[in-house]
């Protein structure tokens, strides 16, 4: 596609929709909304279990928003960035930037615009180093995992470390700290991460060789070592999720809820590595989406009060 059709403003649907709203529902993709919600989910964890009492709803309030313009804005800067990259895949070549629905401009501005806001809302409203550890996962996401895609395979390694960062947020907009049970959060959102990007990834496979990028282990042709990952993260996972309770932040409902949890996120890795298909990678990534928000709304029902 040319620059000057991707730079052209929003053309009529055949939905019949009104252009005004099509520009709307294409700045909130550019959000990457199914992203956020995790993001957001994992925030709400951390901030929950570090308050001490009852929860300071105002200051909650602006957590949530100030991680999500933060969380929004990378996502729109990614698109940014990867505009060239989603027009060679099935799955992102209707994205608003490779479609031309929008000028370059326009998303790079909005992208900005967000993180700034976003950023500032943590640095006022919580504390900066609230805001310092948004800002360093947006920047360490752009600047490291972003180009790294084109790379090398290790940006899968590399995009974990800042994408395990929400429950941080959320931790020291609270206490203003970080303590050693925040980092056990980070642990289990950091190799949760693996089954869930290395399933896309197979699913994708195609459509991310046609874009040059590299989001499996090179010269793996069968996926044997992409399922070995996936198995043992799968299997570090399972103790991982039950320290709370083994360093008595958690009750015995989140220990055995949080073993079931993590057997039969095992069972779905296994299954992979076993047998990589697609329908066995797709179902293995609905049930990583099942799994992280389950495991920590049992800790947050049955933490205990350090």
């Amino acid at each position: 596609m040319s620059q000057g059709t991707q730079n052209s403003y929003p053309m009529p649907v055949s939905s019949g929709r009104p252009a005004w709203l099509v520009h709307l529902a294409d700045y909130w993709t550019l959000t990457k909304p199914e992203v956020n919600f995790l993001v957001l989910v994992s925030t709400l964890v951390g901030f929950y279990l570090a308050a001490p009492g009852p929860i300071n709803g105002w200051l909650l309030f602006h957590t949530l928003m100030g991680t999500l313009l933060v969380a929004s804005g990378t996502g729109t800067l990614n698109q940014y960035l990867e505009r060239r990259s989603d027009s060679f895949m099935r799955r992102t070549a209707n994205r608003p930037l490779p479609a031309g629905r929008l000028r370059h401009g326009e998303a790079l501005g909005f992208g900005l615009l967000l993180s700034i806001v976003g950023g500032t809302e943590l640095w006022v409203a919580a504390n900066p180093l609230t805001s310092m550890l948004a800002m360093a996962t947006l920047a360490t996401y752009l600047i490291f995992y972003t180009p790294l895609k084109r790379q090398t395979p290790l940006c899968t390694v590399v995009g974990a470390f800042p994408g395990a960062v929400p429950p941080l947020i959320g931790w020291a907009a609270v206490r203003n700290s970080l303590s050693g049970e925040a980092w056990v959060l980070y642990a289990i959102l950091f190799l949760w991460q693996f089954p869930h990007l290395l399933a896309i990834a197979w699913m994708y496979r195609e459509d991310y060789a046609r874009a040059g990028l590299q989001m499996l282990p090179r010269n793996d042709q069968n996926g044997g070592a992409a399922a070995r990952q996936i198995i043992a993260c799968t299997l570090a996972l399972l103790p991982v999720s039950l320290i709370p309770a083994f360093t008595g932040h958690a009750g015995k409902v989140y220990l055995v809820g949080a073993g079931i949890l993590g057997a039969g996120f095992l069972y779905y890795g296994a299954r992979m590595g076993a047998r990589r298909t697609n329908l066995f990678a797709r179902q293995l990534l609905m049930a990583s989406i099942i799994y992280l928000p389950l495991v920590f709304a049992l800790l947050m029902f049955d933490r205990t009060r350090q």
